[in-house]
């Protein structure tokens, strides 16, 4: 995710010298990583075909096409992202995988994430360590979910140490969500959080 508002409020939830550029994604997005991070494997547990998704930092759409296929026609995936760039890829690979249907872009910016419905499940795979204001973030997400709605929360484990992701996990309790699971994601710290 990139900013595109205003970076001088303190209370932005984004900043730029945090963020993960569009063009390093190729990086961390290539058919290696199906080997370890399986979209359908992951996810399968949590949704139903009719649920609306958030994948919130979606990048150029790893999970949300996998996401798509896992709702169905009935559902429908709302990828947010900072970076047009990153929406434009999306777009493409939703294209392709043919759920273009099922996949909704939205460009989010430094004060909030712009989502205007509630939904069933969030996702914030790798990223949420981007963010500097994770409390006004997770509050929004929080604010966001239908009742008994799902959060999956997924650091990386060589990158967010064991007492900055239990930060997160406090701040997490602190708005309002239950611990429900912590589910084993390859090279990842993870925790599935309820509403």
């Amino acid at each position: 995710m990139t900013p595109c508002g205003n970076m001088k409020r303190s209370d932005n939830i984004f900043n730029q010298n945090h963020i993960c550029p569009w063009w390093l994604i190729s990086f961390f997005d290539n058919p290696i990583r199906r080997f370890f991070h399986k979209p359908e494997k992951i996810f399968n547990a949590y949704i139903n075909e009719d649920m609306t998704i958030f994948d919130i930092g979606c990048g150029m759409g790893y999970f949300t096409i996998g996401l798509a296929k896992l709702v169905g026609n009935k559902g429908k995936v709302i990828a947010i992202d900072m970076q047009q760039e990153m929406l434009d890829g999306v777009k493409l690979r939703a294209s392709k995988a043919m759920v273009s249907q099922q996949v909704h872009l939205q460009q989010c910016n430094s004060d909030n994430l712009g989502i205007k419905e509630t939904g069933d499940f969030a996702l914030t795979f790798w990223m949420a360590h981007e963010v500097p204001n994770i409390k006004h973030f997770m509050t929004e997400i929080f604010l966001n979910l239908k009742s008994e709605g799902k959060y999956l929360l997924v650091e990386p484990i060589i990158h967010v140490s064991k007492s900055k992701f239990h930060s997160f996990i406090d701040v997490a309790k602190q708005v309002g969500f239950k611990i429900d699971d912590h589910p084993n994601i390859s090279f990842s710290r993870s925790v599935l959080f309820e509403k």
